[in-house]
């Protein structure tokens, strides 16, 4: 399959890149700057506010894995604006197949109260969960023809090793025994890649933990 990662440089993005890579499938890799990406695959210049750039970057894509966070830059705001700009784009490429690297904030942890709303809910990533929330809004609410899925982690997503086994959940966060929602961001990739590859989950939001 032709698999085009959004955000190929950053921290999930690369190491779903890497995962896309090392299945087997032909990686294309969709950056603001080529000069970042390393791994040996085709890579092509694009802005996910930019439909002109992404309109070109997609040709003969059939599948396009989002990662946009913001926040490097602190601009939080371009999360919604990107899910807004591809929900526009995508159905004028002819490109049906959206995943979205999602954020845990707005899974429930009871019914009707989020993750977000939680007391002592870290103050920092606040702003992503609150923007990550918008697009999952963005999504559930648009008439489209875009078959989207997007793909929450667990709360914490970390470095580690790819045990190669995870649990799927919907919009309720997913606890261990020990009452933690852990996984790897290798794990997380490998969840992704796996739905990419099953197209399961159609127009719904999955969570991903151990």
């Amino acid at each position: 399959m032709k698999i085009a990662v959004l955000g190929a440089t950053g921290w999930i993005g690369g190491t779903v890149a890497a995962e896309v890579q090392q299945r087997g499938h032909e990686l294309i890799a969709l950056v603001r700057d080529p000069a970042r990406f390393t791994l040996a695959a085709e890579v092509r210049r694009a802005n996910s506010l930019d439909p002109a750039s992404l309109e070109q970057a997609l040709d003969g894509v059939e599948l396009l894995i989002a990662s946009i966070g913001g926040r490097a830059d602190g601009q939080h705001g371009m999360v919604a604006d990107s899910a807004r700009t591809l929900l526009k784009v995508l159905p004028r490429t002819g490109l049906t197949r959206l995943l979205w690297v999602g954020g845990a904030g707005s899974l429930e942890v009871a019914p009707g109260a989020t993750l977000l709303s939680q007391p002592g809910f870290p103050e920092e990533y606040r702003d992503e969960a609150l923007a990550q929330g918008q697009a999952l809004d963005l999504f559930r609410s648009a008439d489209t023809p875009v078959n989207w899925t997007f793909v929450s982690p667990a709360a914490e997503i970390f470095p580690g090793e790819r045990r190669g086994h995870y649990r799927l959940g919907g919009d309720r966060l997913l606890t261990d025994a020990e009452g933690r929602s852990r996984i790897s961001v290798e794990d997380y990739a490998k969840a992704l890649v796996d739905e990419a590859e099953a197209g399961q989950y159609p127009r719904q939001r999955i969570g991903v933990a151990y």
